[in-house]
């Protein structure tokens, strides 16, 4: 059994960057970049009209003849003299020596001319060549997680093609003998299975959308065969249940079999101690608790920082925070613990129902607080470091 630091430096060691592949920018939504991003171009690619309103040269004169129009798209290749103005639109061609623009509820207009009724500082409403950046400069780096907005900046500069990282492909087998289908007949001694569907959305909060379940009886020979099958196949495999000490506990074993090299098993943690991580060929093995909230206090612990590892993410790890202590909080377990709370910008509260067969709880935590195993007592008032989960 190891410490929880060195469980994740063994699953941070065991991570390897996924390939990398040429994606259209549409497609790109939630991949990472594999290099930085140069401009091709400046951006705005020549000088701009932040405003509708009239183009002039700054000076002191308040009335200007009007002597032509700018609209968005137009290239208007005209020399202003001191005296005119263009009647302009925003984001239309500025003439290259005029140098001001004055929007059109501070002029008093008629058909031919102007008066400026409210004077603006030379060069307002102005947006020079390369405001935004300038051509050869650096777009992203790499690492940049692509959003709809990086997506719309990179069209912008007339980028279509990206190079990032691949996403995983996640395979989840279930096992039990005792578990049922939600919306099937739920007879005696049998539970609805929650793991499997659980799992795939807090995946999605990795951003992985796309999963495989499997689901196997509590079988050797079933779950080895299961399991070769399903390594063949996939960058990430989480097993659900049977990775305890129990007679129907198959899960280690059959791993084994198929030749998944052991980094560890247990971890002093509660919940989430009887935890199996493994790889193969490139392929990382994360044979969770049964038990729902062992199951994804262990996910946002362990396969969250992996998943956002091997997809190119600078940083991996959830950022924690500190908060102050509601109520007293004992450890007598020599463990660390991660209890389901809920903490607002100040403080953080224990809730109840911290057994790890339980949801409900889980369900309106916000935050695991993390109790470290050397910590026999956290009093009322102390700082105390929480892990979000929302």
């Amino acid at each position: 059994m190891i410490k929880v630091e060195e469980a994740l430096q063994r699953v941070e060691a065991n991570c390897i960057k996924m390939p990398t592949k040429q994606i259209a920018i549409r497609k790109a939504l939630g991949y990472v970049l594999t290099n930085k991003v140069i401009s091709p171009i400046d951006m705005p690619p020549f000088r701009q009209s932040a405003m509708d309103g009239y183009a002039f040269i700054h000076s002191i004169k308040h009335q200007y003849d009007i002597v032509s129009t700018s609209q968005a798209g137009d290239h208007l290749n005209l020399k202003l003299k001191a005296n005119e103005a263009v009647r302009i639109f925003t984001g239309a061609f500025v003439p290259d020596n005029a140098d001001t623009v004055v929007m059109q509820e501070h002029v008093i207009a008629n058909k031919d001319s102007i008066l400026i009724a409210v004077m603006p500082s030379k060069g307002t409403n102005v947006r020079l060549k390369g405001e935004q950046i300038a051509k050869d400069n650096v777009v992203f780096e790499a690492g940049t997680l692509i959003t709809p907005a990086a997506i719309g900046f990179l069209a912008s500069l007339g980028i279509t093609e990206i190079e990032v990282y691949k996403k995983p492909k996640v395979a989840i087998l279930v096992t039990g003998n005792e578990l049922v289908k939600p919306g099937e007949k739920l007879k005696k001694g049998k539970i609805y299975e929650s793991n499997s569907v659980m799992l795939q959305a807090a995946l999605e909060t990795a951003g992985i959308n796309k999963t495989k379940v499997y689901r196997v009886k509590d079988d050797l020979k079933a779950t080895k065969k299961s399991l070769k099958e399903i390594l063949k196949k996939y960058d990430i495999v989480l097993v659900s249940g049977g990775i305890s000490v129990g007679d129907y506990d198959f899960v280690k074993e059959a791993l084994l079999h198929n030749d998944v090299n052991e980094h560890f098993y247990k971890i002093n943690q509660k919940p989430g101690k009887p935890m199996f991580f493994g790889s193969k060929n490139g392929t990382l093995v994360f044979a969770l608790p049964g038990n729902p909230a062992s199951s994804l206090t262990n996910f946002y612990i362990y396969v969250y920082p992996a998943i956002r590892n091997r997809i190119g993410h600078s940083e991996i790890h959830r950022t924690k925070i500190v908060r102050t202590l509601n109520s007293d909080v004992k450890n007598d377990t020599g463990k660390t613990l991660f209890l389901k709370a809920r903490y607002d910008e100040t403080n953080v509260t224990v809730l109840e129902g911290q057994s790890s067969s339980m949801l409900n709880t889980f369900a309106v935590a916000n935050g695991l607080l993390i109790v470290p195993e050397d910590v026999e007592v956290y009093e009322k008032g102390t700082l105390v470091t929480v892990l979000p989960i929302d």
